[in-house]
């Protein structure tokens, strides 16, 4: 009898003990921190991606781009860049993701008249802070992997540039400020042990600036300098032509109607986008599906020859979005 009764309390005690084990285990799962949860969802595919509707929305006054101030005793260390359109990548959740809108960055020190030491805990902290406290949620705190920065290197134009970000070295820190209208904004920044680098972007849609010519405006450069350029709409990375683009090349029709002796070399140009192979080809073909545009409207063939030319010869910066706007083209030239 006291032999079972031995036996029935160590049982009691070890089952306690487990029970106490779990309980124990069950605590140290509930305190482990899992930043922003609800900013990752799971993709049907099983890896997990950014939802910005997982965001909450904060309608706190920011005002205007670049929205914050530097930090008491901190500035820029040469003039920040500022572009009214263009496209960063961000580590959302760790995948580079190309994020469009308005753009400030800039490399963060010590202001001269500052006595103090750079302190990188205080940079981080005091962005932290100003960002949280208008609605802002971090939604990315370390490393980006090496194969996520060579997976995005041909497309990325911009490290190097003022305000970059050492992905290869630094942790990185992003933030996401959700607004009521969806002109959401962005920011990252890292620092080591010298300075620091910042990046706010607003996003906002792209706005076309460039307007299709006249048939008398192409006629008027065509007679001043024997070349016209015209920017015209295309499929994207194909030679098909979308409405407006059509609407392009009626006006050059018009032209060549007016003009019976009127010969013209069609050359095509792209951006500096992707391989300079396939853009060579892209902006023939492209230039060769204007120039059957044309002809199937009655224009003899003869007059016309069409020419690729992909990202040489330039007219704007390629470093920029509209830029590169700019440089995807087509120039009427005189024969």
């Amino acid at each position: 009898m006291k032999k079972a009764l031995i036996i029935l309390s160590i049982g009691t005690l070890l089952a306690a003990c487990n029970k106490k084990a779990e309980q124990k285990t069950d605590a140290a799962k509930d305190t482990v921190a899992i930043e922003n949860p609800t900013a990752m969802e799971k993709s049907s595919g099983g890896t997990t991606q950014f939802d910005i509707n997982s965001i909450p929305v904060s309608s706190a006054e920011v005002g205007e781009l670049p929205f914050f101030s530097f930090p008491k005793g901190l500035g820029f260390q040469n003039k920040p860049v500022q572009r009214s359109y263009d496209l960063l990548f961000f580590p959302l959740k760790g995948v580079m993701t190309p994020i469009e809108g308005k753009v400030w960055k800039t490399y963060v020190v010590n202001e001269k008249s500052n006595t103090e030491e750079w302190s990188l805990p205080y940079f981080l902290k005091s962005y932290d802070d100003a960002i949280t406290k208008v609605g802002g949620v971090k939604v990315f705190d370390g490393k980006v992997s090496q194969q996520e920065l060579d997976r995005i290197k041909e497309e990325a134009k911009y490290f190097g540039e003022e305000g970059s970000i050492d992905y290869w070295n630094e942790p990185v820190k992003v933030y996401v400020i959700r607004r009521p209208n969806g002109d959401d904004i962005y920011i990252q920044l890292y620092g080591n042990t010298a300075t620091g680098a910042i990046q706010i972007l607003q996003k906002t849609p792209f706005e076309q600036t460039i307007s299709i010519l006249k048939s008398d405006e192409i006629k008027k450069a065509l007679d001043a300098t024997g070349k016209a350029v015209l920017h015209i709409n295309f499929d994207t990375d194909k030679a098909s032509l979308k409405p407006d683009g059509k609407t392009a090349v009626d006006e050059i029709i018009k032209v060549l109607k007016t003009d019976s002796n009127l010969k013209l070399a069609i050359n095509g140009y792209t951006d500096n986008s992707g391989n300079d192979a396939h853009n060579v080809q892209l902006s023939k073909d492209r230039a060769t599906a204007v120039l059957n545009a044309i002809t199937i409207s009655g224009i003899d063939k003869t007059r016309l020859s069409a020419e690729g030319f992909g990202s040489k010869n330039p007219i704007a910066d390629n470093s920029s979005e509209e830029g590169k706007a700019q440089n995807r083209r087509v120039e009427l030239v005189k024969k």
